[in-house]
């Protein structure tokens, strides 16, 4: 590819970074304690947004890619979640070890006080974060494709957009599903958006990277979405749904996540 190439595939992935940022900014509204309702709510929010994300960006989109190689999309997709899965359950029990020892690379200072992320906000960044890798990819490509002219593979100028447009519209509550929670924590505003920002950083970084290496990333892109779809859905289990129901009989959070997967099934649907 020309240099000039890389302008579209920049333009597009650089777009759904842009509304990651403008999800964390969702911080600067809201005041350093949320009400614990709002909170559970939110909490269950992001679950329902990261389980349809999964479904809808990950694993039905991996099936595809692996069946248009002509390959089975069972073994991708099943293999591919396990790994993630257990992954995450291998961070998981060494964030727990490192927690435990308060060690200071998970600290950041502000004011006279220590503050750290804990375990908790540390898996929800690293699974939002893994999640934004394919589909920083899949928008790349789309639009490395059209700076070629290889329209007549599918693949149009309206299609790579609307593509954009679908992904940057479900990075806005992600981003928010960062912050916010951080902003719970006491971590300060600015800290808190630094750190929903960063999550969507990876997106135009993984466009550009699958554009110089599209011939040998092909192959193994079902297994990566499929990955990816193990990580979210292990940290919504593990972290966001106990949280989401820490008092019995409050059903915010049940009702957070309904929203949230009706929501994000319809954008991926809809925009998909």
């Amino acid at each position: 590819m020309k240099l000039a190439d890389f302008l579209p595939v920049f333009l597009g992935t650089g777009f759904t970074f842009f509304m990651t940022i403008l999800g964390a900014a969702m911080v600067f509204l809201f005041g350093r304690q949320m009400k614990q309702s709002l909170l559970k709510g939110f909490m269950g929010f992001a679950g329902g947004v990261m389980v349809a994300a999964s479904v809808w960006s990950l694993l039905l989109p991996a099936i595809e890619e692996a069946t248009a190689q002509g390959k089975s999309g069972v073994i991708p997709a099943g293999g591919g979640f396990l790994f993630g899965a257990v992954f995450f359950l291998a961070v998981d029990y060494v964030l727990q070890k490192l927690h435990a020892q308060k060690m200071e690379k998970l600290r950041v200072m502000e004011g006279e006080g220590k503050q750290h992320l804990s375990k908790k906000m540390t898996m929800l960044f690293l699974a939002v974060t893994l999640h934004n890798i394919p589909e920083g990819m899949a928008v790349g490509m789309a639009f490395a494709m059209v700076a070629q002219g290889s329209e007549s593979v599918g693949v149009t100028i309206v299609s790579a957009i609307a593509l954009a447009i679908g992904i940057g519209i479900q990075n806005f509550p992600e981003g928010a599903a960062i912050a916010l929670p951080l902003r719970q924590e006491n971590i300060s505003r600015r800290k808190a958006f630094f750190y929903g920002a960063l999550s969507g950083i990876v997106e135009p970084i993984a466009g550009i990277l699958t554009v110089l290496i599209a011939g040998s990333i092909k192959a193994v892109l079902p297994w990566m979405l499929s990955f990816a779809a193990g990580a979210m859905i292990y940290v919504v289990v593990e972290e966001l749904i106990p949280e989401a129901h820490v008092e019995s009989g409050v059903k915010i959070g049940t009702i957070g996540a309904l929203v949230g997967f009706l929501a994000m099934m319809v954008l991926d649907v809809a925009l998909g």
